[in-house]
C-alpha cells in the first residue's frame, strides 16, 4: 500500500500557488486589477482551505496585486487605455466605453482621464463609430435608398442599444449615400 500524505495548506504553500495561479492568468487574459482579484477569490474560496481563514486569502490576495502592480504586471491606467483603444476600432461609442471599463471595476480616475484623451484625439469620434456600426450592420446610411425610411426607427435604435445619443443617431442617419461612402473611404 502506498501510504497517503495527509499535509495541510500552510499560509507559505498558498501564497505560492496563488502567484503561479495569478501569472498563468496574467499571461492568458491580461485583465484589469479587479478581474485577477475575483478569478483569486473564486479560485480559493471554492477550495475551503481548512487551516486558512477567508480574511486571510482577503488579505494575501491583496498584498500579491500589490506586488504585481509593483513589478508592472498589471496596471488598470494600461488596461483602461487598451481596451478603450480596440473597442473604438470596433465602433464602441463613449458611452459604451466608459460603462465596460466601469464594469470591469478600473478606477474612476483611469476612466476619466481615458475618455478625455479620446475626446482630445477627435472631438466627434461618437459620430465616427456609429459609421463603423452603419457599416458592420449594414443600417442607416448604408442601406439601399429604398429602404431606408422603411427601417429609419429600428436602425436608429440599433444605435442607441451600441451607446449613441439621439442627435448624434440622428446625425449619423440623415447623411448622404454620397457622403457616407466619402467617409468610410477616410476611415
Amino acid at each position: 500500500m502506498i501510504p497517503i500524505r495527509n499535509r495541510k495548506k500552510t499560509l507559505e504553500i498558498t501564497i505560492e500557488e496563488m502567484r503561479k495561479f495569478s501569472h498563468a492568468y496574467i499571461e492568458k487574459y491580461a485583465p484589469s486589477k479587479q478581474q485577477l482579484r475575483t478569478y483569486l477569490l473564486k479560485k480559493y474560496l471554492k477550495a475551503k482551505i481548512s487551516s486558512v481563514k477567508k480574511q486571510d486569502i482577503t488579505d494575501l490576495i491583496d498584498v500579491i496585486l500589490a506586488d504585481l502592480e509593483k513589478s508592472k504586471f498589471i496596471s488598470d491606467k494600461f488596461y483602461s487605455e487598451s481596451k478603450s483603444r480596440s473597442l473604438i476600432q470596433r465602433g464602441s461609442s463613449i458611452n459604451k466605453i466608459r460603462s465596460y471599463l466601469f464594469r470591469k471595476g478600473i478606477n474612476d480616475k483611469y476612466i476619466k482621464e481615458t475618455i478625455d484623451k479620446i475626446q482630445q484625439a477627435n472631438s466627434d469620434q461618437d459620430f465616427f463609430s456609429g459609421i463603423k456600426i452603419c457599416k458592420k450592420k449594414r443600417i442607416g446610411p448604408a442601406r439601399n435608398e429604398d429602404n431606408r425610411s422603411l427601417f429609419y426607427k429600428k436602425d436608429i435604435s440599433v444605435l442607441a442599444r451600441n451607446g449613441f445619443d439621439f442627435e448624434t443617431s440622428k446625425r449619423i442617419m440623415d447623411i448622404d449615400k454620397d457622403d457616407y461612402i466619402k467617409i468610410i473611404k477616410l476611415l
